[in-house]
């Protein structure tokens, strides 16, 4: 997978891109990702990508021209064409599924960075082809947000994890937020690992964490859940298979 950001921050971005498993999986040739800087793409001597918005108002809006120039010329064409994604609060929200889904269906993805009040609306008009947020909140810009979709994406792509049924395992994977985790020591203050977990009977432990990770979460996101106990009871059945 290719994956394009466009932003006003690329420093911001190639810092958090250089560590952990986003860095090893570049290293290790299974991703690309590339950082572009939207003001090498200004008109202007100033290297200008904003201006005050028509019919007036607080804050500036990010221009139509270099945005549009930046999306013609890194996006590519044809079947190389890339899915154009803007960050923005007013996207559809990204959950587990969609980011699946994204890295199932696109091999390359040019994220796009906004800032200010936000881009020209005709920006979103002709050149974007979907848009995302992150959640219910505003951050000072989409670099962020970006980042935070890429790491999402790169733990999907398949070698990048060292044990390929970690991601499997993670909370909304199944519709179930993960369940509790102990490690060593068996007995920290007081505090002990549940027996079963000692007991190295497989079929035992797995009944068992399926249980408390539909406990947690019915108690902290019951809306994942639906408003019906056969919406748990299928879970389970499907868990246990």
């Amino acid at each position: 997978m290719t994956i394009d950001l466009l932003t006003l921050f690329p420093a911001m971005a190639q810092a958090v891109m250089a560590e952990s498993i986003l860095g090893r999986a570049q290293r290790a040739g299974l991703v690309k990702i590339r950082v572009h800087q939207l003001r090498d793409y200004a008109r202007d001597r100033h290297k200008t990508v904003d201006d005050r918005p028509f019919g007036g108002g607080p804050g500036m809006v990010m221009k139509a021209e270099p945005l549009v120039d930046a999306i013609e010329h890194l996006r590519g064409e044809g079947a190389d064409r890339a899915h154009v994604v803007y960050l923005t609060p007013e996207g559809k929200k990204l959950t587990q599924g969609h980011v699946r889904s994204l890295v199932s269906r696109h091999q390359r993805l040019l994220l796009v960075s906004g800032h200010y009040e936000g881009i020209d609306e005709r920006v979103r008009e002709g050149w974007i082809d979907e848009e995302i947020s992150v959640g219910d909140y505003v951050l000072s810009n989409g670099t962020l947000p970006a980042l935070t979709l890429i790491d999402a994406l790169v733990r999907l792509i398949p070698g990048v994890l060292g044990n390929e049924e970690s991601a499997g395992t993670d909370s909304f994977e199944a519709g179930l937020l993960e369940g509790p985790q102990y490690t060593r020591p068996e007995d920290f203050r007081g505090r002990k690992v549940p027996e079963v977990l000692l007991s190295g009977h497989h079929a035992e432990i797995g009944a068992w964490r399926r249980e408390q990770a539909l406990a947690r979460t019915r108690a902290r996101r019951g809306d994942l859940l639906g408003t019906t106990k056969t919406a748990e009871k299928t879970i389970l059945k499907e868990e246990s298979v």
